[in-house]
């Protein structure tokens, strides 16, 4: 049961990362089409869905769970360099959440998900940075040419997620 729903979080997951990389262009700006009926992220969500079809057909699942464990240890890595670094660097910023004892959980964190990531299979860890090759490449051939940011655009979407009022059978306007 474990299995099926980690996948479908990364899956949620993905499809958000690459619309927002394509909304910024860093990707091709297709891939952060939403469809106007469903308002839906639809190209990006099945050509990742295409993807991951394929491989769960061809790689054994124990392989799959080794991989997205390879990639999710080095994002919780990953976060908890950046609470620490954050915390350093900007420490009257406002958090609604603040971690305790962080110099004692951060490299605590950081020193389980190594440790976790080096007894991984030898194949897991080396898509970890094959897949960061590719991005990479894909970042240096598409993304640092086209990136809105390099070019000196930067747009604001967030007042666009609070004009949109999702419709609740039942509920008022008023309640929403």
């Amino acid at each position: 049961m474990a299995l099926p729903s980690v996948i479908l979080i990364l899956l949620f997951g993905q499809t958000r990362i690459f619309f927002v990389m394509s909304r910024d262009g860093l990707l091709p700006e297709v891939l952060s089409k939403i469809h106007a009926k469903w308002r839906t992220l639809y190209v990006v969500t099945a050509l990742t869905g295409a993807v991951v079809a394929f491989a769960a057909a061809f790689l054994p699942v124990g392989q799959l769970a080794d991989i997205a464990n390879a990639g999710t240890l080095y994002a919780f890595m990953m976060v908890a360099i950046a609470v620490m670094m954050l915390r350093k660097s900007e420490p009257n910023r406002p958090r609604k959440f603040k971690t305790p004892a962080l110099w004692l959980v951060g490299p605590a964190t950081i020193a389980g998900c190594l440790f976790l990531f080096f007894n991984l299979p030898f194949e897991a860890m080396l898509v970890l940075p094959i897949w960061a090759a590719v991005g990479m490449v894909i970042y240096f051939l598409y993304g640092y040419r086209k990136s809105h940011l390099g070019r000196g655009i930067v747009e604001v979407h967030e007042p666009e997620i609070h004009d949109i009022k999702p419709e609740i059978p039942g509920v008022d306007e008023d309640r929403r």
